[in-house]
């Protein structure tokens, strides 16, 4: 039902979409003058569904809908297009995630954007450890009692 990739380019995407509003910002605002002409070909807010999976069953149901920004950019110079989704209605930062998404697949500025997206990763994943750390911190052996 929903896709699982393993295509590094998708996971970069993953990062690039948790990056923080600021820093894909300047990124992508530095990598910008480099790739010629930029054309917007989707730049909007809507709903999507939030998958999940049931941790009992395995079965995947729709837990809701969530609101995001949304935004496809091409460089026509290029003959590329870029994509960026990210949660909440903030359209810049679609915008930025889609132009180093594009520049990327141009081959333009790709050792500077996965330079950056690999500091990103790195930030990511040490904020999720400490995240599972607080967590584990609460788990009760109910066996002990």
């Amino acid at each position: 039902m929903f896709d699982r990739t393993t295509d590094p380019d998708d996971a970069l995407l993953s990062v690039l979409a948790r990056a923080g509003a600021e820093a894909i910002r300047a990124e992508a605002e530095a990598v910008l003058p480099q790739l010629g002409e930029v054309e917007v070909i989707r730049s909007r807010t809507g709903l999507v569904m939030l998958p999940m999976r049931d941790p009992v069953q395995g079965t995947e149901f729709h837990l809701g809908e969530v609101l995001v920004a949304e935004a496809h950019v091409r460089l026509p110079e290029h003959g590329v297009e870029g994509y960026g989704m990210v949660t909440g209605r903030d359209l810049e930062r679609a915008m930025a995630m889609a132009v180093l998404d594009a520049g990327l697949q141009a081959g333009v500025e790709a050792a500077r954007i996965r330079a950056f997206a690999d500091a990103q990763r790195a930030a990511q994943q040490a904020e999720d450890h400490e995240t599972l750390r607080r967590i584990e911190a609460t788990r009760v052996d109910m066996e002990t009692f």
